[in-house]
């Protein structure tokens, strides 16, 4: 492998992380909304912001794990071959 190529993986395999726990904020933000706005509620007043926080949230979550889906699959292209032959 070539020189400090491990280290760039180890960082973005820890990006790919903030990523994936900033989604399940995200996601737990959104469940939230979704309980506060929800008119069945007669503690909430199921207002159109609570809908709009929500599919905002959900968009960021997406947007989110997309990031982290890119950032695993660099990581990956950066790994030693399996069977620890560290190629040319």
């Amino acid at each position: 492998m070539i020189d400090g190529v491990g280290e760039v993986a180890d960082r973005l395999a820890s990006a790919a992380d903030t990523l994936a726990d900033l989604a399940l904020d995200r996601l737990r933000r959104a469940a939230e909304a979704a309980r506060d706005g929800d008119p069945s509620d007669a503690a909430t007043d199921g207002s159109p912001a609570s809908a709009e926080e929500r599919a905002r949230l959900l968009a960021e979550e997406k947007a989110l794990t997309r990031a982290r889906r890119a950032v695993e699959k660099a990581v990956h292209l950066l790994a030693p071959p399996a069977g620890g032959d560290p190629g040319p």
